[in-house]
């Protein structure tokens, strides 16, 4: 009976510990995929930005306007 309850409480330490691992790898993985969005994000806006400031000068040029097909 007691070798039983050790058993038990073993296996339960145990899995408490993998757990423990899996959660800490988990909150790792979450922490580079943030980084790796706000990297993203920070991009998005300069090209955004970028963007932008071109299509004032791009729009009513004649120099961008593309001549009609006849």
């Amino acid at each position: 009976m007691e070798n039983d309850f050790e058993s038990r409480l073993t296996e339960l330490e145990i899995r408490l510990a993998l757990q423990d691992n899996l959660v800490d790898e988990l909150n790792r993985v979450i922490a580079l995929q943030q980084q790796q969005i706000d990297r993203l994000q920070a991009e998005l806006r300069s090209l955004h930005q970028h963007v932008r400031t071109l299509e004032p000068a791009g729009r009513g040029s004649p120099e961008q306007e593309i001549p009609p097909h006849y």
